[in-house]
């Protein structure tokens, strides 16, 4: 059955990023009002989780889009709602990152972001799941996971305090040897940062794997095993311009599946949110596993 994308269901965060004082049903009479033939609920979430299971709830009810408002956090639980059921993810993006909804081109303006539902196009995405665990724009292992760990611990949201706590938890990590097997072959190494992109980047346009294609059935590797103070600069500013793989300050590789041992228990996230220790790590990529609502200035990549 085609899904109705005249039905629109917002799973909404009320205290995501920049969530607060925010009214979204003032917003949604203004932008979609009752001029173009569209069905709209607002759901907010309660607890972490919720979001998940409002976006199964709204896809079993006919609700052919679901919209996350919220972070990266929020989107992850709604794409993991949605899979499988044949409704699309749509973003209204309104957390720190928003690393998917910049990659698929969804305007960070509210007014703008609900716009785009008046006729939405949609494409499938590829999803990602790390030890089984769904991400769709990155997942990691080591310093950007500890650093997601304390960042959620910090009392204050937005890049100000992500920037801050990355930079004093710089003087105390260190490296983790580990054993890395993709396309055939076995990597021993150290591991500062192991990323796998999905999307091109983390959020706030730090671009971790700038050529990673959402829609090609790979995953998008980034190891950097060291990351001493020279290289660290370089690996900054390669975030912030784009040219990271060209920089000689991380190492790229390109696979449907890995797998990582690690000497210790390392630290793992998901879409930016951590997510616990492990020592085994298998990621692994779902082609074109998700259908999502994308702005209009995303290429229609071919497959």
């Amino acid at each position: 059955m085609t899904p109705d994308l005249s039905r629109l269901c917002f799973v909404f965060n009320p205290i995501s990023g920049t969530n607060r004082r925010f009214d979204l049903p003032a917003l949604l009479h203004r932008v979609l009002g009752k001029s173009y033939g569209l069905h709209y609920e607002v759901r907010p979430t309660q607890y972490a989780g919720h979001a998940e299971e409002l976006a199964r709830e709204a896809a079993r009810q006919g609700f052919g889009v679901v919209v996350a408002v919220g972070g990266d956090g929020t989107v992850n639980e709604v794409g993991r709602g949605l899979l499988g059921t044949g409704s699309a993810l749509a973003v209204l993006p309104r957390g720190s990152g928003n690393g998917l909804a910049r990659h698929l081109g969804i305007p960070l303006e509210p007014a703008a972001a609900v716009a785009l539902l008046r006729q939405p196009r949609v494409l499938p995405i590829d999803v990602g799941r790390l030890n089984g665990r769904p991400f769709f724009c990155t997942a990691g292992l080591g310093f950007d996971a500890h650093v997601s760990r304390c960042f959620a611990q910090a009392g204050t949201r937005g890049l100000s305090t992500y920037v801050r706590v990355a930079l004093r938890e710089y003087q105390r990590y260190q490296s983790c040897p580990v054993e890395i097997e993709l396309n055939g072959q076995r990597i021993g190494t150290d591991c500062y940062v192991l990323a796998f992109a999905n999307a091109a980047q983390y959020g706030n346009n730090a671009y971790i794997a700038p050529l990673a294609d959402i829609r090609d059935g790979l995953l998008d590797l980034c190891l950097i095993d060291r990351l001493p103070l020279s290289r660290a600069l370089r690996v900054a500013y390669g975030l912030a311009v784009g040219d990271l793989p060209t920089s000689g300050a991380a190492t790229y590789h390109s696979a449907q599946t890995v797998r990582v041992r690690t000497e210790r228990p390392l630290g793992f996230h998901l879409d930016g949110d951590f997510a616990g220790e492990a020592t085994d790590f298998t990621a692994t990529l779902q082609p074109l596993g998700l259908p999502v609502v994308v702005g209009a200035g995303f290429e229609n990549q071919a497959v």
